[in-house]
């Protein structure tokens, strides 16, 4: 006979499975209708209306694309701002597309992650010694500015990862030799700082821009890349890369945004990159020697930035604001981490209802940021919100295939 205890979990399962598979209809709705087009958050100096009055300066162009990101409504149609697809937005799609064609078998989502490959093929970044990716638009940080097409490492080692994706799930050979590219681009175009017997990887080509989830971002695809081509030159960087952010977790086990003071802030979705590239590096290797620092931040992570019902924090030391991005980083880490935690799925579980309780519009896309419970920006930003959400979903829709799901859900519920 089925005890109760039992029928509960089938019955959280159940009720976890369609709540994420709506979820998931309505989202790919959303994009089908937008043609995979939305905003980016940081997309301000694409107004041909005020652009020309920051005269190209630095104060003047950040203080645009800020006020653009930061107005509680969307100023962007007003502004001659347009929809447009994102480079990084369609990796992430793909991953997702590619995880929902695993567990459920249905050609559109294969057919929807060959396209968006397809697309990533043909608009790489031009000049470069392998593939890689940038923004669609010109963008001002505190430290430099990154016109329209120049890559950065954390483009394109996410794209890279879905290229990698599709190669394992696909068996498709062209997807290898992008992500073995994208590689050689990483190892020939970027800077690398040696700090002892460790490197930082540069976040662009032509800077000394060193942040510690741009870094093993890069370091992560090196390793994966290895596991399939053996190629140790690769290997080593990965593993002097994540060196490098070893030798800097904090006594906690936090790591900074970066190690120049102007930047010693804790994210949310920066720590779980961080994170993710540590397993990667373990997972495709035989070693593991960055084990112990990977735990360590994990339970600091896990910790630091979730409220008990779920609410994925921003900061190490504030709640607010409540961002799209945290939220759909925090369920694919947390996704990533099932095997190695019984507690991991659940709060991602956790997560994922929280966030299409408060997140999600009727109209199937996710709010950019929610202020306090009446103060929402709804932008429809492609990348950060509905790319990321739908990898992120799609990957715990899958988890819930696995012949172990009952037992993790059922383990990490006794244990919260």
């Amino acid at each position: 006979m089925i005890g109760n205890k039992e029928i509960e979990v089938d019955n959280d399962l159940s009720m976890a499975k369609s709540e994420v598979r709506r979820s998931i209809e309505g989202l790919f709705h959303w994009l089908e209708v937008n043609d995979y087009k939305g905003y980016d958050t940081f997309d301000g100096l694409s107004s041909t209306f005020l652009r020309p009055f920051t005269f190209e300066k630095k104060f003047p162009r950040q203080v645009l694309q800020q006020v653009v990101r930061r107005f509680i409504l969307n100023p962007r149609p007003l502004l001659g701002i347009k929809k447009n697809r994102s480079t990084k937005g369609m990796g992430f799609l793909a991953r997702g597309f590619l995880r929902l064609h695993q567990s459920t078998g249905e050609s559109i989502w294969r057919e929807r992650a060959e396209f968006c490959l397809r697309w990533l093929i043909e608009n790489q970044s031009k000049g470069y010694s392998g593939a890689c990716w940038g923004n669609h638009f010109d963008y001002q940080s505190r430290g430099f500015y990154l016109p329209k097409g120049v890559p950065t490492i954390v483009w394109t080692s996410h794209i890279g990862h879905a290229f990698l994706d599709g190669y394992e799930q696909l068996g498709t050979n062209q997807y290898l030799e992008i992500a073995h590219s994208a590689c050689q681009h990483i190892m020939r175009d970027i800077q690398k700082f040696n700090h002892g017997d460790a490197t930082c990887i540069s976040y662009v080509p032509g800077l000394d821009s060193q942040v510690h989830n741009s870094n093993t971002l890069g370091a992560s695809l090196l390793a994966r890349i290895y596991r399939h081509t053996g190629d140790k030159p690769c290997l080593e960087l990965a593993r002097r890369a994540l060196l490098y952010t070893a030798q800097r977790q904090r006594p906690d086990g936090s790591w900074y945004y970066g190690e120049d003071a102007k930047i010693h802030w804790i994210h949310n979705f920066h720590t779980a990159y961080v994170l993710d590239s540590f397993k990667y590096y373990l997972d495709c290797t035989a070693e593991s020697n960055f084990e112990s620092v990977m735990r360590k931040g994990y339970e600091y992570w896990k910790k630091t930035f979730f409220l008990p019902d779920g609410t994925p924090r921003y900061y190490n030391r504030k709640t607010l604001p409540l961002d799209i991005q945290c939220c759909s980083q925090a369920i694919d880490t947390l996704v990533f981490f099932r095997e190695m935690y019984s507690d991991s799925l659940p709060l991602a579980v956790k997560v994922a209802r929280w966030t299409t309780k408060h997140m999600q519009a009727p109209t199937g896309y996710f709010y950019y940021r929610r202020y306090s419970s009446h103060l929402v920006n709804k932008t429809a930003t492609l990348h950060w919100g509905q790319a990321t959400m739908l990898c992120a979903l799609a990957g715990l829709y899958k988890s819930f295939h696995e012949p172990a799901i009952n037992a993790g859900l059922s383990d990490g519920r006794r244990a919260a």
